[in-house]
């Protein structure tokens, strides 16, 4: 049965910063457990999971990220999770009262059809960015001690859009929340539709910012 991710893929400066974390732990402690294939700094919202209904997931993905518009977080340091399989070094994200919603919302949907992990299913989650993780548990001591005298990131950040994946890590489709529209892996991948994305974000960005600015003039 075909495997499917849903996932968010970072943009902008904290893309840029993700990658260049993932690649000087990699160097510097000769792990190669992410950089095996080329790593896209991303959070997984659901998944990985296996379904013949991929239709229906891609309809429950489109029904739920259309009611959202400015969804925002921020990467806030480093975490880890001890897991029996092994362990895992992340970028930590301090969701929005919107991302956590978004999220938990596509969960109850998928639930109806597909199955999903016992931590998938709980509106309480653990957002990250993956750094590091498979060949790190001989080296994980050390590799903690370097991030935690790093300088913490604090990005903001803007989920932008909604990515499907399918086996192998090919792109399937992406909601686009700016545009409000599903794209087709060939716009998903075009810089032109990519353009019309960031164009239509500062657009509601400064309408966001202008309505805040006049609320707040009025209170006065």
């Amino acid at each position: 049965m075909p495997y499917y991710l849903i996932e968010f893929r970072f943009h902008g400066y904290a893309r840029k910063y993700l990658k260049k974390s993932i690649f000087d732990v990699a160097r510097r402690f000769r792990v190669k457990g992410v950089t095996r294939r080329r790593p896209v700094p991303h959070i997984t919202l659901i998944g990985p999971f296996e379904t013949r209904k991929i239709k229906r997931v891609i309809e429950a993905v489109e029904n739920v990220a259309k009611k959202y518009d400015l969804v925002d977080f921020k990467l806030s340091g480093f975490g880890y999770f001890d897991n029996p399989e092994g362990k895992v070094i992340y970028a930590d994200i301090e969701p929005s009262k919107e991302l956590v919603g978004l999220r938990w919302e596509l969960a109850k949907e998928l639930m109806k059809y597909v199955r999903l992990k016992e931590w998938e299913r709980r509106e309480r989650f653990s957002f990250h960015a993956t750094i590091a993780f498979k060949d790190i548990d001989k080296k994980f001591s050390k590799i903690w001690s370097y991030l935690k005298h790093k300088e913490k990131p604090n990005i903001n950040q803007h989920l932008l859009r909604i990515t499907i994946i399918g086996n192998g890590g090919k792109i399937i489709c992406e909601y686009d929340l700016m545009l409000k529209r599903l794209l087709n892996r060939r716009d998903a991948l075009s810089g032109k539709v990519w353009k019309r994305t960031i164009f239509m974000f500062r657009v509601k960005l400064f309408r966001r910012r202008l309505l805040a600015a006049i609320r707040k003039l009025f209170r006065w």
